[in-house]
């Protein structure tokens, strides 16, 4: 009778541990890291997806799970996205709202699980420009080799995720159509590009096994805003029109006035972000302003425009270039090609609207009251006791001298070896031609040029 107590008396103790250890097993809490992908890939979406990360990894989370809803976007972006997700030592998962096109796709498939909601896609990774062009094959050649490494690490099928890519691969059942292979929801979990079906998120974990869960959402500060809107291609392209087209209007109106101080502050508000973000280095910095200082040499010490206007330019384009593009390395030159050509045309574009943009602002701005009173108009008459300590200037208007320096369309001019500050009233004047005074405007002289017969 004892040995029979005590065998029902060790029974209920292991029952009782038992259930403590379940118990306890389904009190824990995943904790969920979640932030959203659904704008266009470019810096700002490649800035919050690193500030994501790292906040997970120093909250201690259990998971991170991506919300997406994205056509593609930018190469170089979703290369620096799918890098930080493979070196991710927290799982990550991403749930396909509707969308997970080009760039998009190849940040998903570098996730340790994808799930879909019911009508989403994925695929149709072709690089393409601006237009919906197809670029040359070069940048294929790289979106596919990034397509396939990225496969291979995460066991999906390479060859799928190249065919996403390129319409020439040729896969039986799968892509034979001669069209660059895009999933639906089915397609995709038939062959490993999707884990399941789920309508949201708590559905996708459940599925994926976890009971009890806890999500923290992803939220930026008002600074992490302001500089993630800030490194957008297109601000950034603002911001280096108004650092040109302000150096322009001062070198037009001598003196520290608005123009420099509106292109200085647009300098800040272009350096300062990609600075913090470790894309702009000092040196690439430095290049501008040397690329500055060399322009203002061959402007105010070199008459003409040669070799220190030509690496002043050269400077500063690049400087403001290679300052949007990231490193890759600890190298000095090890930067991330794969978005250089981007940054470049952004700069060069940005750069010479602002020039002839400022030219023909320059023109109209002070020759017409549309703009009302920019400049002081009240007339001070002779009669009323007011004297000219000018007057030679006036005294010059239809003489004839020479150009000092090339008029592009500021520059000086010669008279009886004097030098005046002269603007060309059209087109340019090259040094040394013979220039006739028309007029005498905002202590410049305006001048034509003699077309000799």
């Amino acid at each position: 009778m004892k040995k029979i107590s005590s065998k029902i008396l060790y029974v209920i103790i292991l029952v009782l541990v038992f259930m403590t250890s379940h118990a306890q097993i389904d009190t824990t809490i995943t904790r969920v890291y979640t932030f959203n992908i659904d704008e266009m890939i470019a810096p700002p979406v490649w800035r919050t997806t690193k500030l994501a990360i790292e906040r997970a990894e120093k909250n201690d989370v259990d998971l991170i799970l991506i919300h997406m809803n994205t056509y593609g976007g930018m190469l170089d972006a979703a290369d620096s996205i799918r890098t930080k997700i493979l070196d991710s030592e927290i799982p990550i998962y991403v749930f396909i709202d509707k969308n997970a096109a080009s760039a998009g796709a190849l940040i998903s498939i570098a996730c340790d699980s994808i799930y879909m909601a019911p009508g989403a896609s994925i695929g149709a990774a072709t690089v393409v420009d601006q237009e919906g062009k197809v670029l040359p094959d070069k940048y294929q050649s790289y979106m596919r080799s990034m397509m396939r490494s990225t496969a291979e690490a995460k066991d999906r099928d390479p060859d799928i995720a190249q065919a996403m890519v390129d319409p020439k691969i040729y896969i039986p059942g799968i892509s034979d159509t001669g069209q660059v292979l895009t999933f639906t929801v089915s397609e995709a979990i038939e062959n490993d590009f999707c884990n399941a079906e789920v309508v949201d998120k708590e559905s996708l974990l459940e599925h994926a096994g976890y009971k009890n869960y806890e999500f923290v959402e992803h939220r930026l500060s008002a600074t992490d805003k302001m500089i993630g809107w800030l490194i957008n291609p297109m601000i950034s392209g603002v911001l280096i029109m108004v650092i040109i087209g302000g150096i322009y209007f001062e070198l037009q109106s001598p003196g520290i006035g608005f123009p420099i101080a509106a292109s200085i502050i647009a300098a800040l508000l272009y350096f300062a972000p990609l600075y913090l973000e470790g894309l702009a280095n000092n040196w690439e910095i430095l290049l501008f302003v040397v690329g500055l200082i060399l322009l203002a040499v061959e402007i105010f010490a070199i008459p003409g425009f040669g070799v220190f206007g030509v690496a002043g330019v050269f400077f500063m384009i690049t400087g403001l270039t290679l300052s949007m593009v990231g490193n890759v390395g600890p190298g000095f030159f090890d930067i991330d090609t794969s978005g250089i050509v981007m940054a470049f045309l952004v700069v060069v574009i940005a750069f010479f609207i602002a020039i002839f943009g400022s030219i023909i602002i320059s023109k109209q701005i002070f020759t017409t009251h549309a703009f009302g009173h920019l400049a002081l108009d009240k007339v001070q008459n002779a009669d009323e006791g007011y004297t000219s300590a000018l007057k030679q200037y006036s005294d010059l208007i239809g003489k004839t001298g020479k150009a000092y320096t090339v008029l592009r369309p500021a520059g000086k001019i010669i008279f009886n070896d004097e030098l005046f500050d002269a603007t060309a009233r059209s087109g340019m004047i090259e040094k040394g031609e013979d220039v006739i005074v028309h007029d005498y405007q905002n202590a410049q002289l305006i001048v034509d040029k003699v077309i000799k017969s």
